[in-house]
């Protein structure tokens, strides 16, 4: 299942606006507080397909029944551009435990790369709902290879992957490879375009490189 958020008229989209401008990006500290309520908006979507049960809480009045989550989702992110969208998600589901994978592009002599998990640090997932979030969805090679990466740690009974911006090559890559899966892909925006560098266009640039600085 995948839910294309922008599709429908809502805060996030000025959000999106801003983290596509070039003359605000120049701001870091805005390009990361924007992904971090991005992650917030996302949390807050998806916190409404999870389950709850009553409970009855006591008020200096009185009590009240009142509906609360059963049990708290797992997060992981993709570092390093994952980890303001994470802090969003954390901030809405601020029990929940955490989970960061280290992946890169490999480049090879011939111009072509792969994707490399160099790292990964994960709470057990067994039967838990996970959400797995990224930045961006390019080929979308690094977001199915991080979820094969969290299955050493148990079979989630529901996985919620999210990116921010995607191309439609990557969403596409998502629907073939996790097909038979209970997986729901949030993606704020698709763009068409994908460059022979993996680069989604317009998309907004290096999400990493903005938030944190340019690496060598």
């Amino acid at each position: 299942m995948v839910k294309i958020l922008c599709q429908q008229n809502s805060i996030l989209n000025q959000y999106i606006a801003e983290i596509r401008d070039e003359k605000i990006q120049q701001d870091s500290l805005r390009f990361r507080r924007n992904l971090e309520r991005i992650g917030e908006y996302f949390a807050i979507r998806i916190s409404e397909h999870l389950v709850y049960d009553p409970r009855e809480i006591i008020t200096s009045l009185g009590v009240a029944e009142v509906p609360v989550l059963v049990e708290y989702p797992v997060l992981a992110t993709i570092l390093r551009a994952g980890l303001p969208l994470h802090q969003g998600l954390l901030n809405v589901f601020d029990k929940s435990e955490n989970a960061f994978i280290s992946a890169y592009r490999k480049y090879h002599k011939d111009g072509r790369f792969s994707i490399q998990i160099e790292y990964s640090s994960s709470p057990d997932v067994e039967g838990k709902v996970l959400i797995m979030t990224d930045a961006m969805l390019a080929t979308g090679a690094s977001m199915v290879l991080a979820y094969k990466e969290m299955l050493q740690r148990g079979k989630p009974l529901h996985t919620h992957l999210i990116a921010v911006l995607a191309s439609s090559e990557g969403v596409e890559f998502i629907r073939r490879n996790l097909s038979n899966t209970e997986v729901t892909l949030w993606v704020g925006a698709v763009d068409e375009e994908l460059t022979a560098q993996a680069y989604i266009v317009p998309g907004l640039g290096d999400a990493g490189d903005l938030a944190y600085g340019k690496k060598i």
